[in-house]
């Protein structure tokens, strides 16, 4: 599912014009952005939770010439299901494998 699909989604599950359902999906992207690059912890009950998580400056190498590279130190965004969201993924997969 891409974006215009998910907006088309939400615009039939709220009864909602799509342009409406566009600003509702930019909003909760844009919040959990802002709350990530503030370094803040995202915990939606039943869904999953989105977190930073720093990664450290490492040396690398690269494959074509074998030269030592620096990594930098980074954040990156992670996200975790939820105990009901990864039951529902394998129940909905279980009925795709019986079908």
């Amino acid at each position: 599912m891409n974006k215009n699909e998910l907006i088309a989604e939400v615009a039939d599950q709220c009864e909602i014009t799509k342009a409406q359902a566009a600003e509702c999906v930019d909003a909760f992207t844009s919040i959990i952005a802002k709350s990530l690059s503030k370094g803040e912890e995202i915990r939606l009950v039943g869904f999953g939770t989105f977190t930073v998580a720093h990664r450290k400056a490492t040396e690398g190498r690269n494959p074509r010439t074998g030269a030592v590279i620096k990594i930098a130190a980074s954040n990156r965004a992670k996200f975790k299901a939820g105990k009901a969201l990864t039951e529902q993924v394998n129940k909905n997969s279980a009925k795709r494998k019986a079908a």
